[in-house]
């Protein structure tokens, strides 16, 4: 039986090379994921080993607090202990480098750094030399190339403060092992110019040559971990690590997807090719073969399909990973990456994956292959999926209950609870349950929806057209399993479209809505404060209407942290003017009163009617919350009257300033002005609306454009399922195609009468898709937060049948062609 086996993969291998395609595919993105993780892994373990080898030991704060360092007292003792030959105290603080352009650079303040210049140096010196003085400084590599600064430049920092300090740059320096400071830029000091620069007095890390462990441990005491410099390394690369294994995972989940619709795309392919060979299997069966054996000769078949597609599937993810990485490289060349590894966890799970899904693909056709009995295989020809489709009772029960079940998962996280994430993973597992409702009943539903899609080409397409929908109607499973894998890909990709659509409107409405200004000013820093002085250069220019103070506050509220904020009076209820959830504004604004936000308002004492302890420098003042306002307003949390909040803090200079600029004056002269009043001002940073706007539609257009990337490959493979469908189909219509050839359709018109049928099977699966992603990304968007608004990206999903509709005849060139070419005689003398 192993003989006839292998033998007929023989036989059959163009019936089976797109099969072995499309689990390749699946298999690939699984292991070309594992390749890329994995380098990125090794080059940073590789990265962060070099610079912990350049000390014996290290101590580093046992909380996790950033605020909670290592104390000057701490680091005395252990610099005087016995051995110890150097010594060096890491400090980090905010520390803003000034551009060119007079503001400072990037969203975020750039990270001051103690740079040590001796053995303990622990970044790479790309150029110059380290900082010895408090007139120097190094400052990041990629860094300095975004901005234009070299070595022997002079650049303006601020301080902790928002002061500037003048400095020339002696160096330039790879922070690569620095996490945070790779991602907001650096600038290096020495210790004593770092401590002026930050204000920062403890120690992040202390850096050791010499020295005895436990000599060191009994100086760190209970608020220090200490670490030689192996494990130090090891530390630090695998909290690295947690970047690329957020990474993986998410690239897992697509590459799931995309085993899915290869499962389903093999799943259709076996069902196919058992049924052109049940005479075969019944002939089998008539010289001895048993069931079972039948049964494990179509296994073996799969497995071996499997094995050969997973084989080429690990080769292709090696080259995934390696061009990702070459991709990952160019983008941030400070990304630590070392020479391509394929692990043997990778080659194990890659050939595990592919083979047991390929096998588990093939079990419903290889039952199917034992259920006939030979001398009726020997007398019938059997379609699979063909004839007309009947539910069944077994199979109505379970659509029916998972169709329920989804739908009232789905109604319950979209409208039923709390907004939110618990709300949105609702409603995601009711799509997966309504999915497996979906696959269950798409046989029967073929036949409306192929009229439906055939109708244009069946008027249009002539004769061909005709043939074409009723061929794609008549065997209702196989075009139904064809379809579904389509359906995968399209509607994933239609629920991230309308789910960024509504995201974007949403934040659009909220911005018009309850801040109608054309700029906010800000500093870098979130905790930041603005110059008083600038609100009131603001209010003195002729082109601007309007300017709103926030203010905030830390304080103690019934003895835990929470911020107090307030809002300049006049714009309350105008400007500012948040949709009011219980209560009113006006009640908000009478004195030892307090408005808060609905995430606010449901912690235990604070909700409408209560009264808070606030502590302030005047002692604890009792505020009754009055007014509940909803979320996604630029303010939050606790907010009370200006005149009460300067009362309990004293004069504190504002967070934020909001312009409203007159009607009559244009944009450009308007953002002039405003750049103008805060140029004086470096940490101050001026947005636009419009550019807040542009910044956020661009940000979740690249989110969507990756997603619509990784779910193409689930696309690809579904399309490569309709052209292995529409092969198997010419070979197995191969004396129907020549008769209809006798009977005069041309060439051409069979090539046409393909295409539509590939058309119209595409079209079913991409309008299923469409449908299901639309219902499930409004779901989604109800379930993220009260005031989301859902939005319909029209000629996107419009776009999205379209282009599978296209792929589809793309797909079915080859398997048309192959039917043209066909002789007429050969073909009718076919048995």
């Amino acid at each position: 039986m192993l003989r006839t086996t292998l033998a007929g993969l023989r036989a059959h291998k163009p019936r089976l090379l797109l099969t072995a395609v499309a689990i390749t595919l699946g298999v690939g993105f699984i292991s070309g994921t594992f390749v890329l993780t994995d380098t990125m892994n090794e080059g940073v373990a590789k990265t962060f080993a070099r610079s912990a080898d350049k000390v014996d030991f290290a101590v580093v704060p046992t909380s996790e607090d950033p605020n909670k360092g290592i104390s000057a007292d701490t680091f005395r003792k252990v610099g005087a202990l016995p051995g110890v030959t150097d010594v060096h105290g890491v400090v980090k603080g905010d520390a803003a480098l000034v551009g060119k352009d007079g503001k400072a650079v990037g969203d975020f303040p750039t990270v001051g750094i103690s740079v040590p210049s001796g053995a303990l140096l622990r970044y790479e010196v790309d150029k110059g030399r380290p900082p010895s003085g408090g007139g120097e400084t190094v400052l990041d590599g990629a860094l300095a190339k975004r901005e234009g600064f070299t070595v022997g430049d002079t650049v303006t920092v601020l301080d902790g403060n928002d002061r500037p300090h003048r400095f020339s740059v002696v160096g330039l320096v790879d922070f690569g092992i620095d996490q945070e400071a790779k991602f907001r830029g650096a600038v290096g000091f020495d210790t004593a110019t770092t401590i002026a620069m930050t204000g920062e007095r403890t120690y992040r890390e202390i850096d050791i040559a010499g020295g005895d462990r436990r000599a060191i441990e009994a100086a760190a005491g209970p608020a220090g971990r200490v670490y030689t410099g192996p494990e130090l390394g090891a530390v630090l690369a695998k909290s690295a690590g947690a970047d690329t294994e957020i990474i993986r995972t998410g690239l897992l989940i697509f590459g799931l997807v995309a085993m899915l619709v290869s499962a389903l795309v093999i799943y259709n392919t076996f069902a196919i090719l058992i049924a052109q060979r049940m005479r075969e299997m019944a002939l089998l069966r008539c010289v001895g073969a048993t069931r079972r054996q039948v049964f494990g000769g179509v296994l073996a078949e799969s497995a071996v399909v499997g094995l050969v597609g997973s084989l080429l599937g690990l080769a292709a993810g090696a080259g995934l990973g390696t061009a990702a990485l070459l991709g990952v490289t160019r983008l941030d060349a400070a990304v630590p990456v070392a020479a391509p590894s394929l692990t043997v966890r990778t080659v194990v799970l890659g050939l595990a994956v592919g083979v047991v899904v390929t096998v588990l693909s093939a079990l419903p056709p290889a039952r199917a292959a034992t259920r006939v009995a030979p001398v009726a295989a020997l007398r019938a020809e059997w379609e699979p999926g063909g004839g007309r489709f009947r539910l069944g009772r077994a199979r109505t029960a379970i659509a029916v209950l998972l169709g329920a079940a989804g739908l009232a998962v789905g109604a319950l996280g979209s409208l039923g609870m709390a907004k939110g994430q618990a709300a949105m993973y609702s409603v995601a597992l009711a799509g997966a349950v309504f999915f497996l409702a979906v696959i269950a009943v798409m046989p029967a539903l073929v036949r409306p929806l192929g009229r439906l899609a055939g109708a244009v080409p069946a008027r249009l397409g002539g004769v061909p057209g005709r043939l074409a929908v009723a061929n794609a109607r008549r065997a209702p499973r196989r075009t139904a399993t064809t379809t579904i894998a389509l359906t995968v890909g399209v509607g994933l990709m239609s629920l991230f479209a309308v789910v960024a659509a509504s995201g974007k409107a949403t934040a659009a409405h909220q911005l018009a809505e309850q801040f109608p200004v054309e700029f906010q000013i800000r500093t870098q820093d979130l905790d930041g404060r603005l110059p008083p002085a600038l609100a009131k250069a603001l209010r003195e220019r002729p082109e601007i209407a309007a300017v709103v103070e926030t203010r905030g506050r830390d304080a103690r509220v019934g003895g835990e942290e929470a911020e107090i904020g307030t809002v300049t009076p006049a714009a309350l209820g105008t400007i500012v003017n948040p949709e009011m959830k219980a209560g009113s504004l006006g009640a908000a604004l009478a004195p030892g009163t307090a408005m808060v936000d609905e995430g606010t308002a449901a912690q235990p004492g604070r909700g409408l009617g209560r009264t808070i302890q606030v502590e302030t420098k005047r002692g604890i003042v009792p505020v009754t919350i009055t007014a509940v306002y909803g979320e996604g307003a630029q303010i939050s949390g606790i907010i009370v009257p200006e005149a009460d909040f300067t009362r309990y803090f004293g004069a504190v200079d504002p967070s934020d300033l909001f312009v409203k600029t007159r009607a009559d004056v244009p944009a450009a002269t308007a953002r002039a002005a405003v750049e103008d009043a805060a140029k004086p001002y470096p940490a101050a940073k001026v947005v636009s609306a419009a550019e807040f706007k542009e910044a956020m539609t661009r940000a979740i257009d690249t989110i969507l454009m990756i997603f619509a990337g990784l779910l193409g490959l689930a696309i690809v493979i579904a399309l490569f399922g309709i052209a292995n469908t529409l092969t198997l189909s010419v070979v197995e219509r191969t004396r129907e195609s020549a008769l209809l050839r006798a009977l005069g359709l041309t060439r051409r018109q069979l090539r046409r009468m393909l295409s539509v049928e590939a058309l119209v099977m595409a079209v079913i699966g991409a309008v299923t898709g469409v449908v299901l992603g639309i219902a499930f990304g409004w779901a989604a968007t109800n379930a993220m937060a009260e005031d989301s608004r859902f939005a319909l990206p029209y000629l996107q999903v419009t776009g999205y049948v379209l282009l599978a509709g296209a792929a589809g005849m793309i797909a079915a060139v080859l398997p048309a062609r192959r039917a043209a070419r066909t002789s007429i005689v050969e073909s009718l003398a076919h048995d």
